[in-house]
C-alpha cells in the first residue's frame, strides 16, 4: 500500500503543483505583454490546479503514516514549508493575479507578484529536496 500511496503522492505533485509553478511564473510576463487572454488562462490554471494540489499533502500524510515517519523532523519541516507555500499561493499570488486581470497593472505590482511566485517555487523546491534527501533516513542517501 505504501508504494501505491507514494506513487499517487508523487504523480499529484508533478501533475498539480508543476502546472501551478509554471503558470504562475508565466503570468507576470503575459500581463507585461498585454496578453489578457493568456494571463486569464494562466490565472485559471493556477486556480484550478491549486485545488488539485490538495491531493499532494493528503496522499503525503498517507505515505508518512505507512512509513511511520510522522514525527521525523524532515517531514515536519516539509509540512510547514508546504503550508507556507499554500498560503503564499492562496493569500498572495492568486488574489494579486485576479486584481491584475481587472485593473491597470504597474511594474511595481508585477515585480512583487514575480517575487512571490519565485518564493512559492523555492518553497516547493525545498520540500522536494527534503522528500528526496530525508535527513537521517535509513536509505543511506
Amino acid at each position: 500500500m505504501s508504494k501505491i500511496l507514494l506513487s499517487i503522492h508523487v504523480l499529484a505533485a508533478i501533475l498539480a503543483v508543476g502546472p501551478v509553478a509554471v503558470a504562475a511564473s508565466m503570468f507576470p510576463a503575459a500581463v507585461r505583454r498585454g496578453d489578457v487572454k493568456a494571463a486569464t488562462l494562466l490565472h485559471r490554471i493556477c486556480r484550478v490546479y491549486a485545488y488539485a494540489a490538495i491531493a499532494v499533502p493528503v496522499f503525503g500524510f498517507g505515505v508518512a503514516g505507512t512509513m511511520h515517519v510522522m514525527g521525523d523532523p524532515w517531514l515536519l519541516v516539509s509540512i510547514g514549508l508546504t503550508a507556507v507555500a499554500a498560503a503564499v499561493l492562496a493569500l498572495l499570488i492568486l488574489p494579486r493575479q485576479r486584481r491584475l486581470l481587472t485593473a491597470e497593472s504597474t511594474s511595481d505590482v508585477l515585480g512583487r507578484l514575480a517575487m512571490l511566485t519565485g518564493v512559492f517555487n523555492l518553497l516547493w523546491a525545498a520540500v522536494t529536496v527534503l522528500m528526496i534527501v530525508r535527513p537521517g533516513s535509513s536509505t543511506g542517501a
